[in-house]
Order: C-alpha cells, then sequence, then structure tokens
C-alpha cells in the first residue's frame, strides 16, 4: 500500500518562496516517475511538474521557469520549490505517483495573498 505526505504549505505574500514535501512510503521504487498536481478553489485538478523514471523533469508552462521538482530516493521524497509565487498559483497542492492512479495524499495548501 503506498501513501502519501505532503506538507510546507502556507501563507506567502506575491513574490514569495515556499518549499513543499512529500513523503512517499509503501510499494515506491526509485524508477517510479512522481509528480505533483494543484487544485484551485472551484476548478480541476491539473497536473503541475513531473521527475521521470529517467530522472529528467517536466513542467507546465504556467510554471515553467518558476518551480523546480526534485526527488530524493534514499529518503522517498519528492519536493517542489515554488519561487515567484502568484496569486493564482494559490491551490492545495499534492503528490503523485504515476503507477498508482488512483493513490492521493491529503495535500498542503498554499495561498498566495497580500
Amino acid at each position: 500500500q503506498v501513501q502519501l505526505v505532503e506538507s510546507g504549505g502556507g501563507l506567502v505574500q506575491p513574490g514569495g518562496s515556499l518549499r513543499l514535501s512529500c513523503a512517499a512510503s509503501g510499494s515506491i521504487f526509485s524508477f517510479d516517475a512522481m509528480a505533483w498536481y494543484r487544485q484551485a478553489p472551484g476548478k480541476e485538478r491539473e497536473w503541475v511538474a513531473t521527475f521521470t523514471s529517467g530522472g529528467s523533469t517536466i513542467y507546465a508552462d504556467s510554471v515553467k521557469g518558476r518551480f523546480t521538482i526534485s526527488r530524493d530516493n534514499a529518503k522517498n521524497t519528492v519536493d517542489l520549490q515554488i519561487n515567484s509565487l502568484k496569486p493564482e498559483d494559490t491551490a492545495v497542492y499534492y503528490c503523485h505517483v504515476v503507477r498508482y492512479p488512483a493513490v492521493w495524499g491529503q495535500g498542503t495548501l498554499v495561498t498566495v495573498s497580500s
């Protein structure tokens, strides 16, 4: 059974930064692609970034250049460094293991407001 626990969210002013972290447990291996998604109030969940099984990174156009996804296989964590935050980045952020499409954590709320 796979479990995902996100942390690091909070209230931040526009232009600020946060570092989100996801601790994964269970049958997760270094070859598993992992991703971050987000869901803004009243909107559908959207993909943000992926750390692929080959170690490359892919980003949604809306966050490219501002967000950085990284992974620590030894700790089984995947982080999301988010910089130059905008009000439209306000959302609950979720990490995700691509191989387990039905598994989601509780998410961590990021609120960008002055």
